[in-house]
This record gives structure tokens, sequence and C-alpha cells, in this order.
């Protein structure tokens, strides 16, 4: 996901959200894990926005959940504390505070969560993990103490452009995949405008690693003015050929096991993304069946002019407009 934005509030990327976050529902608050089993059936995550609590003034999902009807959000982010110890952006704790609250709220609410390790900024688990097993463990920590259906690796900078940490975290999710059947598995990376890299998904693919969706975030390409509708299907096109390239995949295969996750409003390098351009990714992931339709943020699905913030889309526009086009999606 991009790095933060150059605000006020971005350079306090990693301080806590404690009081951001609206009023959530009673047990939200009382400090108790709430299991999916407690809620709806955790049926889809295919659209599941980005919601951060570490800046950008988190909305309560239950306002979103109810303006538009999305029940599923990407946490992020499960980051390093310094050691092979998993936290939220890496100095939250895993349970008890504000992200635990969003997971019980998100849960209340009929719908689920997808907590997203990685990202562009801070310490990675990835790399701070000495070792395959151990990396698999912390992924376990979190898995566990929230009872998840899916986790979202998003592997970006120097974990991905590192040959060891690749390897690392490919033989992690393995082993992850194995310990928790049924577990969904979404890798999102990032990709140029006639798609990705192809070194993870190749190593991947040669060791034996399938993936629920392969995602790719198609935006930050650089330079304004751009139909950023038809450069992102056309980076999908790209990772379509690239999985099977890897797998010996069919068209029809590659496209159900592949997603977009993309930026709302004025990107980090001046791109515009518009509803418009939402709306052609809308119709590009109902035609392939994609298995994953995000978009960084939610946090910033509400209207502002100027350029791009952490807390609205740089656009004139309605709040949640962006979310509500991509909650159109039924697969």
């Amino acid at each position: 996901m991009p790095r933060p934005l150059p605000t006020a509030v971005s350079l306090a990327a990693l301080s806590l959200a404690t009081g951001l976050l609206g009023t959530p529902p009673a047990q939200a608050g009382t400090g108790t894990i709430t299991s999916p089993d407690d809620a709806a059936p955790f049926t889809s995550a295919a659209v599941a926005p980005y919601l951060y609590n570490g800046w950008g003034s988190p909305p309560n999902p239950t306002t979103v959940t109810n303006a538009t009807g999305v029940r599923y959000f990407t946490l992020a982010f499960v980051l390093s504390n310094g050691y092979c110890n998993p936290r939220w952006d890496g100095s939250r704790a895993l349970t008890g505070g504000v992200d635990q609250q969003t997971i019980n709220t998100v849960r209340a609410n009929g719908g689920d969560v997808v907590p997203s390790f990685g990202g562009w900024s801070g310490n990675k688990l990835e790399s701070s993990c000495s070792s395959a097993s151990e990396l698999a463990a912390a992924y376990q920590r979190v898995i566990t103490a929230f009872g998840l259906k899916a986790i979202d690796i998003d592997l970006e900078a120097d974990a991905y452009d590192s040959p060891t940490v690749q390897q690392r975290t490919v033989d992690a999710l393995k082993a992850v995949k194995n310990n928790n059947p049924g577990l969904k598995v979404y890798v999102t990376i990032g990709t140029g405008q006639s798609g990705p890299d192809t070194s993870l998904i190749n190593r991947a693919a040669s060791s034996g690693l399938t993936v629920d969706a392969w995602t790719i975030m198609p935006f930050n390409f650089g330079g304004v003015g751009q139909n950023m509708g038809n450069l992102s299907t056309r980076a999908a096109e790209g990772l379509k050929n690239a999985l099977k390239n890897a797998y010996g995949y069919s068209d029809d295969q590659a496209y159900r096991l592949m997603g977009i996750s993309s930026m709302n409003g004025i990107t980090d390098q001046g791109e515009t993304v518009t509803v418009a351009d939402f709306r052609t990714m809308l119709a590009y992931a109902q035609q392939h069946h994609l298995a994953r339709l995000t978009f960084w943020s939610a946090n910033r699905d509400r209207p502002c002019t100027g350029g791009p913030a952490d807390s609205c889309s740089g656009v004139s526009q309605s709040d949640w407009d962006y979310t509500r086009v991509f909650a159109a999606y039924t697969g």
C-alpha cells in the first residue's frame, strides 16, 4: 500500500489512534475478542477496503457498512516490533486495543476482517523473522488470536526486493496453509502498467505455493492525466499472463485467482483515480470473476480538494462513493 502521505497526520503514522474511531457497539469495547462464529458466516472477502487505525481519522466501520453494505475490511498493518513479534503498526498490542475494537465492531455487523501484514513502510515480520518457521509462527499468532479466516501479505519495498525474504515468505505461507485448512491467503504486490514483476509469483509456483488471490496495486505509475481505469485493467491482464506462465493456469483459472487493489482519488504520484475508473475496474472484475476487489483506503473515501491526504481522497465526491462502486461486485 502507499507510503504515508506528506501531511501533518501522516508524520505520526505509527502513533496510536485512540479516540479516532467512532463509538462501536457495546461488545466491541469489552476487551473480549469476538469470534466470526458469533456473527454471520464468513462467505466472501472479495470486497474488503483497507482500513487503517494508525492515521487518517479512521472511520467507524459501522458508518461505512450502513452507508454502503460493505461488511468486510482489510485491516492494516501487522508489522514487527523490531523482532519476530507481531504488533499493529509494530507498536500497538495485538489484542485489547483499538484494532481489536475494530475487529469486534466489524464482526458485530455481520462481517469480518482480513489483517494485512506488511505494507510499504515500517519493520516487516518477513524481514525481522530469521526463518520460515519463525515467520509462520508469527503469522499463526495473529490467526489464532482472532480466529481468522483470511490474511493478506502485502510484500513491498525492501522486503519484496530480497530473494531471501521472498523465499522465507513463500515457505512460511506453505506451512500456514498446511496448518490452517480453509484459510484464505492473499498476496498483494506492486505493478507496472503492463503487469507486475514476476519473481515472487515464479518463486511461489516453483515452490508449490498456491494462494487464493494474487493482487496487484495498479497506481503510482507516475504522470497525470492518464486513464487509470484502463491502465489498471491493462496491468491486470499482465498479472493474468504471469499466473498462466508460472502455474500453467487457463485464462479463467488465472482470473479467478487474482485481484485488484486500487487507490481512490489522488495517488502519491499525482494520478487521479476517479469513481468512473472504479466502475471500469468493477466491470472488469465482474466479467472475469476476480477473487478480490479492494482499495486504499476507506479512510480516504471522503471529499476534499487540493491534493492527496490521509483522511480524504483529494477530489470532490460524497462520502463512500468509491466504496459504493466496489460494493456492487457480485463475483
